[in-house]
């Protein structure tokens, strides 16, 4: 008779289905699938002919993209995608370099207040975004900057998640490289680019999915600061296409636009899930 290595029996032992577990299983594959009727409700009504929009036991219909065609020309959703990628891309650009700097000064450089500073830069998470509309839109119109993408974006140009979120990454790489790297002659820029750069990616994809999830549906603030049609987002034109007469009704169409709104956020969320879990267990954040 072979004998069963002890690694493998402990392994077995420790993920034995115990009634505890199968509860906690059970419980938390119910929640995962309550939260995901929303959405699967959101598919559906958007690939259901016109008609069958309501019926929820209909069966045997044909998924149609007849509704997405049908909205696309009714609004200029090409437009609106130009423009809301355009101030993703822009806020992620200044972030990563603000959050590298910052984060990088938070972790490594002593200097005098630093931790007092850090407190108070952190305080900006317990404010509500909200709250800052109407300083953040005085100074946006005093510097010439209403009803422009880059007054839009401006205000997001610093995070204080994502200043933390690098520090703590930075404190877990071994100091021992930063050392290497300055005997053989490297200056700080070269130092970031070449030896933290890499293994921050995690965090950069992190910080990334929660900074363009958060612009992507921001929606008070653009609407606010940006008033021609030519330069409006997502969320502001399909505000505008729900509430219209002749459309407030029609789940169906509401539907396929909201589809359209929403798909490049979960696209984006299913290809790098994984990292984004990654970062934050690498980063000291459970």
């Amino acid at each position: 008779m072979t004998a069963v290595p002890a690694e493998k029996k402990t392994h077995k032992a420790a993920w034995k289905m115990t009634p505890g577990k199968f509860f906690m299983y059970f419980f938390m594959y119910a929640f995962a699938i309550l939260c995901l009727i929303p959405l699967i409700w959101l598919v559906r009504t958007a690939f259901v002919p016109r008609e069958l929009e309501l019926d929820m036991l209909a069966v045997g219909w044909t998924p149609t993209f007849d509704n997405i065609k049908r909205i696309w020309s009714m609004a200029p959703w090409g437009n609106y995608y130009i423009n809301t990628i355009i101030l993703v891309a822009g806020v992620l650009a200044a972030q990563f370099v603000t959050i590298t700097m910052a984060g990088y000064a938070f972790a490594r450089l002593n200097f005098y207040g630093k931790n007092v500073l850090f407190i108070l830069f952190l305080t900006q998470i317990m404010i509500a975004a909200d709250v800052l509309i109407l300083p953040n839109y005085m100074t946006i119109t005093r510097m010439g900057l209403n009803d422009t993408l880059l007054g839009a974006m401006l205000p997001f140009f610093a995070s204080a998640m994502g200043t933390f979120l690098m520090r703590q990454t930075i404190k877990t790489i071994p100091y021992e490289l930063e050392e290497a790297a300055r005997i053989d002659g490297c200056n700080l820029f070269y130092m970031i680019i070449r030896i933290y750069l890499p293994l921050l990616v995690p965090c950069y994809i992190a910080h990334g999915l929660i900074a363009a999830s958060y612009q992507w549906n921001n929606f008070l603030w653009p609407l606010i600061v940006i008033n021609k049609p030519t330069k409006r987002l997502l969320t502001v034109g399909l505000a505008i296409f729900a509430q219209a007469s002749e459309i407030g009704a029609l789940w169906s169409d509401t539907c396929a636009a909201t589809l359209l709104t929403v798909a490049p956020l979960l696209i984006l969320f299913l290809f790098f899930q994984k990292r984004f879990i990654e970062s934050f267990v690498h980063s000291g954040i459970k």
